[in-house]
């Protein structure tokens, strides 16, 4: 009975054992990444708080705020949003309510990142620039990564198209891209596993990523990609495997219209009854007002509420469901083959991201991966749509195993890929999988992308392929050899130029360009340019060709805006573009779409900054014995401090299409290692 208090006692978070941060070890590689050595997973997980918070102490506070639900008292308005939207979605109850379903050795890794980041806090306060961030606890720290999945699940699109009234109503009621590559040794020159690792993500702010290498005596040596204030990798390689993750779009969020009452508004129908809104009210403490703001926030069978003036609807999501979606990528962290990663993965908490995996072993697999519902399968219900939410037929509470989700193991033709396409096109044709043998509601994606197709096109006819051929897969900047766009471009590229003098010199650059998205081609330039202008001029509209009329505008456009900005047309792809580090500025590469891609914002002069695109890139080689050989490069440098000498270390090699040396060996990074101290120890 001792024991069994003392477990219930740790798994409530009442006992957290003191880490002496002695025993952590980090040593900052040339290029100033942290790895981390300690003999436990939470001296590691805390090792790695206090190195981040180094590297990056001001993101990791605004991420603690939103845990809180106190964003606002740092942004204002902007971060009264984010406020409103974690008491909407209950990220702090579902925490409450399911913290006892944690693992105590997951607990514990929380706790360690949890006490390191409070320690450099305390051991830093002329950094603490957000007081009320401090001190964090466990269950701050889960309520935010909460928040934050349920983000990137479709909440901050479907929240605005509810509140807007762009939405379906029923009759009679009141989410840029990622590449990943994996080549089963079969299919290698060296007769060795390749993996390719390339999200496509912001290069700078809460969701770009940080490297960092964890190693305890645990079992625990995984080197990678995080998102600040993770507490462990979310895609990179342990000395046995490896996997990459890119973002799928399956059906995870359901909207649901409720029956108001005429005579109560706070009374909906369900199963013939009427039943009371669950109402709340969340306290918005917002910078620069001096009192707090009281929001009301509803709760419904169905989930969260909002009232509108097109009716009352509910939102669904598996995200604010379960919160253990960080125990998942644990368990994917510590797994030492193929048999534990897909135990792993069959705890099917993490509700979405595409998984494309390789090992030591021989084995390649690749899953759609999502945490999908088993929804009524009657066809009057439009899953895609507003669902009515006035029965139980429409309630959905149970999932599907991840035995029904899209997958391969080993696949004939050797290889495995995803560019945010289809996952029925993952593979050689002969191989991939039939969409119809799987449920329509669940919202597969069935579509191939510029960059999908360019794959098919480097790869076609190749018997095996050597890993330089494997990287310029990876570092590949040309367009497939038909576009594969919202919009047909035919009319835009051939419109003859002889019927608009004024226009003949950008029309001729772009028809003569080479469709590569290099800093020297002006027929980028004039793309780039196209591209912005269509995408913002067809938003939300149909696919469908452009006119003749359109592609002239938009030709148009282009030569006045060159003219006012530049007082020339004869300008090159990185003349418009710039890959941009403080007050650096240099030519950017890249384009929507293209397997090294880039997508930019309007920055100064006229030209645009490039803010997503190719991010954090890991390659990583398997061979029959030994560590696993690992390249990387991150777009700037490990440190968002302007005045580290990493702040910027790695922007031209990124530029470049160049990686460094990264290794998964303590005796090697300790050779080499520029810098090894441990955490302040803090009396």
């Amino acid at each position: 009975m001792k024991n069994f208090l003392l477990l219930l006692l740790f798994c409530s978070g009442f006992a957290k054992a003191q880490i002496n941060p002695q025993n952590i070890s980090i040593a900052r590689d040339g290029f100033g990444v942290p790895h981390i050595f300690a003999p436990t997973d939470p001296e590691v997980a805390y090792g790695l708080a206090w190195a981040h918070a180094e590297d990056d102490f001001a993101t990791l506070q605004m991420l603690i705020l939103t845990g809180k639900g106190k964003l606002a008292s740092a942004l204002g308005k902007k971060g009264a949003q984010a406020d409103y939207v974690f008491n909407l979605l209950r990220c702090r109850q579902l925490v409450e309510d399911q913290w006892n379903s944690l693992s105590p050795d997951f607990v514990r890794l929380i706790n360690g990142y949890v006490q390191g980041i409070n320690a450099y806090a305390k051991a830093h306060p002329k950094e603490v620039i957000y007081k009320r961030a401090f001190p964090v606890n466990n269950k701050d720290y889960l309520a935010a990564s909460i928040f934050s999945i349920s983000i990137f699940c479709g909440v901050e699109r479907t929240l605005p198209k509810i509140l807007g009234g762009n939405i379906e109503t029923i009759p009679g009621f009141s989410s840029e891209g990622s590449n990943a590559f994996a080549f089963h040794p079969s299919k290698t020159t060296t007769g060795e596993a390749f993996l390719a690792i390339n999200a496509h993500q912001p290069v700078e702010g809460p969701v770009a990523f940080y490297e960092a290498h964890l190693q305890s005596e645990e079992g625990w040596n995984m080197l990678g990609g995080l998102f600040p204030g993770a507490c462990l990798i979310f895609h990179g390689t342990n000395e046995n495997l490896g996997w990459a993750h890119t973002v799928n779009s399956p059906d995870i969020i359901d909207i649901f219209q409720l029956q108001s009452n005429p005579k109560n508004s706070n009374q909906y129908k369900f199963d013939g009854q009427w039943l009371n809104l669950e109402v709340r009210k969340a306290k918005l403490k917002i910078k620069g007002i001096p009192f707090p703001i009281s929001k009301k926030v509803y709760w419904s069978k169905y989930g969260a509420t909002l009232k509108t003036k097109k009716g009352v609807f509910s939102m669904r999501l598996p995200a604010n469901m379960d919160c253990r979606a960080l125990e998942e990528w644990y368990r994917m962290n510590k797994a030492k083959n193929y048999t534990e990663f897909y135990k792993a993965l069959s705890m099917t908490s993490l509700p979405m991201f595409n998984i494309v995996y390789a090992d030591r072993f021989d084995t390649i697999f690749y899953i759609s991966n999502a945490k999908l519902p088993i929804r009524n399968p009657d066809p009057s219900y439009n899953w895609k749509g507003t669902v009515p939410g006035n029965s139980s037929a429409t309630l959905w509470t149970k999932f599907k195993p991840i035995e029904a989700l899209p997958q391969y193991t080993n696949p004939a033709a050797g290889y495995l890929f995803n560019t945010n396409h289809s996952p029925f096109m993952a593979t050689d044709i002969k191989s991939n999988l039939i969409p119809s043998q799987y449920d329509f509601k669940d919202g597969f994606e069935t579509y191939n992308n510029n960059r999908s197709k360019r794959v098919y096109e480097l790869l076609n006819g190749i018997d095996k392929i050597d890993y330089d051929r494997f990287k310029k897969l990876k570092f590949d900047r040309q367009y497939p050899a038909q576009f594969e766009f919202p919009y047909g471009l035919d009319s835009l590229i051939n419109l003859n130029a002889a019927e608009y003098p004024s226009l003949k010199e950008i029309i001729t650059q772009l028809q003569n360009w080479d469709h590569k998205a290099v800093v020297n081609s002006k027929g980028a330039a004039v793309f780039l340019f196209a591209y912005e202008y269509i995408s913002k001029q067809l938003k939300n509209s149909p696919s469908r060709q452009l006119t003749k009329l359109e592609s002239a505008e938009t030709y148009q456009f282009i030569n006045d805006y060159m003219l006012k900005n530049f007082g020339t047309v004869d300008l090159t792809l990185g003349d418009v573009q710039k890959l941009v580090r403080g007050d650096d500025a240099r030519p950017g590469d890249g384009l929507p779409d293209v397997l090294a891609a880039a997508y930019s914002k309007p920055y100064i002069n006229g030209t645009r900054n490039i803010t997503t695109g190719d991010a954090y890139i890991c390659l990583v080689r398997y061979p029959k014995s030994g560590l696993p050989i690992i390249e990387s490069v991150n777009t700037f440098g490990a440190s968002q401090q302007s005045n580290s000498r990493h702040y910027k270390d790695q922007m031209a090699m990124f530029q470049n299409q160049q990686t460094k040396h990264m290794t998964l060996d303590k005796k090697e990074v300790l050779k080499n290692a520029e810098k090894v101290y441990h955490p302040v120890l803090i009396k």
